[in-house]
């Protein structure tokens, strides 16, 4: 049955980070506006089952599915890019590859076969592969790594014989690929591209189409020494220049005919592609009126993509409201070594996002409380809602020395606990409270305002909750919650009534965020934080023309009152005052 399926394979090639991820989405992006159903797959060399244990710092954010799973960071590429919702079959690694395979030989499945790379664990990637496929017209499927490493050989050998398996009509090879611009010769080079097409022919694989990153306009000579090079015909070398914003790539590879070559190559019948959607969105990332700053405290910030989701996420609620938003990452642990100096003098918005451990987390605390005593609007994420509560709780109820049971076991106001069903976990792989649960959220409160519904679904990722203990009292205060699970013994949002724009989640809500569609909390935040810009304006404005105002007044009263006066000061002659005596007021 999966043979009616079209796959698309995407590898890369010369280095890493080229954009092979992106490319699988665009192309995904491309399929769907002519009218085909995609989904799409990464494949991940590593030998870890999943990045839920790896640091950001070397792998970037983990992108969590609907059903819970934690994957690649580009699973948050394709589902913005595309109308696919991805689920745990939609990423594995070399270590969930070798786990099913051994499992199956402890269980006798291979008739005492001496189980080796080739069939047993190629065949097993094969297998997940045509899973994969059943259903839609198109799966698009990109193998991690680059061309050359050892880690991914098994995955280029099983596609390598999916060709032969479903037949060349049904199987296309699209290769990612670099041409540097050399500035001492003035000169696009086209020989790493060259050089990676032969590793990629010497593991079987003749590339269909090549997808050449560049920063500089590749010219139709170029194009023809490729293809001649490369074994590909000129239309089948695709120029993916570099551009302003991620969104405009399906664009560009419209324009350099990469979907009419797609469908040609695989035999597909497609109307022309609907592309007004995409037209429209980029038509207005290049009109914002406004101009926002979020400060993004948190202690991940040397690495960008450690917040990849969030960042878009922001970016989608800037041009839902007309507004380019600019992002100011904050270490939190600077502010907990130096205190709070001029970093938040320029911001409109403060946002404290997920993250685990101790460190910086003083820090995060601080900016919380910034952001409330100057009515900042702040968004808490995840552990950025739990450290509000915990900022609330000491300065606002006086719980001096209120925590976290993650960073204080022994605080004498455990505001944020454990959940229970977590307690007796052991393991620290994929044993969170993961993926969508409902929310129920409260009535007469802003989140019902920014929703408009009463019930929910967020996908979450998470140990530790508030302390439904403290309700009572962190209520009263002002600080209360805005939806709750549907038993109501979990607290998924927190609000502060007395503020214009506070509100904690104790969710991700950036993983469910599309760039056309972007999600409620991020829009009415973004919107906040317009708002405050206007007012801080507005307040500026109003006391540049008060000390206009008064320089004019005292202006007129100097021409007024008689020499030798001044406006509140008397002034008598030396001859008068008595020697040693000074001017009073």
């Amino acid at each position: 049955m999966y043979k009616s399926t079209k796959f698309i394979f995407v590898t890369g090639g010369v280095l890493s980070s080229l954009g092979k991820g992106l490319s699988a989405a665009s192309i995904g992006a491309l399929m769907e506006c002519r009218g085909l159903t995609v989904t799409l797959l990464k494949m991940d060399p590593y030998i870890n089952v999943d990045p839920g244990t790896m640091n950001p710092f070397q792998h970037g954010e983990v992108f969590v599915t609907e059903d819970g799973a934690e994957t690649d960071l580009d699973l948050g590429h394709y589902e913005r890019f595309t109308h696919a919702v991805l689920r745990q079959k939609n990423n594995f690694t070399t270590g969930q590859i070798y786990d099913s395979v051994i499992q199956k030989e402890r269980r006798g499945e291979y008739l005492g076969a001496t189980v080796q790379v080739i069939p047993h664990i190629t065949d097993e990637i094969k297998d997940k592969i045509r899973n994969l496929g059943n259903g839609v017209d198109v799966a698009i499927v990109e193998v991690g790594g680059t061309v050359g490493d050892i880690e991914s050989l098994p995955f280029l050998e099983a596609i390598r014989q999916l060709r032969a398996d479903l037949g060349p009509q049904n199987v296309l090879y699209v290769h990612v690929t670099l041409l540097p611009y050399v500035k001492a010769s003035g000169e696009v080079k086209t020989k790493p591209t060259q050089h990676s097409v032969k590793a990629l022919r010497e593991v079987g694989i003749q590339p269909d189409i090549l997808i050449c990153r560049t920063e500089k306009k590749v010219t139709r000579d170029i194009k023809e020494k490729i293809a001649l090079f490369c074994n590909v015909r000129p239309e089948e070398v695709i120029a993916a220049e570099d551009v302003d914003c991620i969104y405009e790539v399906p664009l560009k590879f419209h324009e350099e005919g990469l979907d009419q070559k797609i469908i040609e190559l695989l035999n597909i019948w497609t109307r022309a592609p609907l592309l007004d959607e995409w037209k429209s969105f980029i038509e207005g990332v290049h009109s914002l009126k406004n101009e926002v700053t979020i400060g993004i405290v948190g202690k991940y910030v040397d690495l960008h993509e450690s917040y990849k989701s969030l960042n878009e996420a922001l970016f989608a609620g800037g041009v839902h409201n007309k507004a380019k938003v600019n992002l100011k990452f904050i270490d939190s642990e600077l502010i907990e070594k130096q205190g709070l100096r001029d970093e938040f003098d320029d911001v409109h918005g403060i946002l404290v996002p997920g993250g685990f451990g101790s460190r910086g987390i003083e820090g995060k605390i601080r900016a919380v409380q910034y952001a409330r005593e100057n009515l900042i609007p702040y968004f808490g994420i995840c552990l950025g809602m739990q450290v509000a509560v915990v900022e609330f709780a000491r300065n606002v109820c006086g719980m001096a020395r209120a925590n976290s049971t993650e960073f204080d076991p022994a605080t004498p106001y455990p505001v944020i606990h454990m959940m229970d069903e977590q307690r007796s976990i052991t393991d620290k792989g994929g044993t969170m409270r993961l993926g969508t649960y409902e929310c129920i959220i409260e009535p007469n409160t802003r989140a019902f305002e920014i929703y408009s519904k009463k019930v929910i679904g967020e996908r979450h990722r998470h140990r530790y909750e508030f302390n439904m203990e403290f309700r009572g009292n962190l209520g009263a205060k002002g600080l209360k919650p805005g939806g709750l699970s549907p038993d109501g013994k979990l607290v998924e949002l927190v609000e502060y009534s007395d503020h214009p724009w506070f509100v904690g989640c104790q969710f991700h809500p950036e993983f469910k965020s599309r760039p056309m569609e972007p999600h409620p909390l991020f829009a009415s935040y973004i919107g906040a934080c317009v708002e405050h810009k206007k007012r801080l304006f507005r307040n500026e404005a109003a006391f540049a023309g008060a000390s206009e105002e008064k320089e004019i007044r005292e202006e007129k009263l100097r021409k007024l009152r008689p020499k030798g006066r001044k406006l509140g000061i008397v002034v008598k002659s030396t001859k008068e005052a008595p020697s040693g005596s000074g001017h009073k007021r």
